[in-house]
């Protein structure tokens, strides 16, 4: 199963990310799920407005409730990954919105940093 989007700029990101994550060995995996132990929903909308149904697995995962949703554009998202964008300061423009247990984007931060050292993409919530 592909996690790409067509017309999503940001689609490789959850690829680069789940690439990742299957390099990991179990021990690895539980160690990473026990630092961050949350759920993320990213609601990604494209320059066109259009949301798509991806994350680390395309669309709602039925019977497991996500601890944060963050709303953000495309180009935003893609901003942040690659750090030439500030998230604290997208947070207070109104420009990602962040509903749930905000103080678990600093755990996110750790999983991103794991996939940028196996994969190369930058990233930075």
């Amino acid at each position: 199963m592909t996690l790409s989007v067509e017309d999503f700029k940001f689609s490789a990101l959850p690829s680069q990310i789940d690439e990742h994550l299957k390099t990991l060995t179990t021990a690895q995996r539980k160690e990473q799920v026990s630092r961050v132990k949350g759920v993320f929903q990213f609601n990604v909308k494209n320059s066109d407005g259009k949301s798509g149904d991806g994350a680390m697995h395309k669309g709602a995962v039925t019977g497991l409730k996500p601890d944060i949703t963050i709303d953000v554009k495309d180009e935003d998202f893609v901003d942040l990954a690659e750090s030439k964008a500030n998230g604290q300061k997208l947070f207070k423009f109104g420009e990602v919105k962040v509903k749930g247990t905000i103080m678990l984007t600093t755990k996110l931060d750790s999983v991103l940093k794991g996939a940028q050292e196996c994969t190369g993409f930058k990233a930075k919530l």
